[in-house]
């Protein structure tokens, strides 16, 4: 589990991806509370961010597409950004993912 970067072609219109592959550790799983702190970070960054589950994918700044990934504790997410700030957005959503959201169980 981790982050790895991939750089664009190169070009004018060069963008960085970067990508991450989380377990989500906390008891409850992605819920609502945890779903919304997730949306609140990536929504900071002016990247695009996706997180995806078993070819399923949702954009990471919509509460409703999240949770529609019912990940439970244990779920592998992958989470993609496209764009400035790229990397630093894939960083900050592992960290929140493995801080449990921030709950103690």
């Amino acid at each position: 589990m981790g982050w790895q970067v991939r750089r664009g072609r190169q070009g004018p219109m060069t963008d960085s991806v970067a990508e991450g592959h989380f377990e989500i550790v906390n008891n409850l799983g992605l819920h609502a509370r945890a779903a919304t702190k997730l949306v609140q970070l990536a929504s900071t960054f002016a990247c695009e961010v996706e997180i995806a589950r078993e070819g399923q994918k949702a954009n990471a700044k919509s509460v409703m597409g999240v949770l529609l990934l019912c990940g439970a504790k244990g779920t592998i997410v992958d989470v993609t950004a496209r764009g400035p700030s790229s990397e630093e957005a894939v960083r900050a959503i592992g960290q929140l993912i493995a801080s449990k959201f921030g709950e103690s169980s």
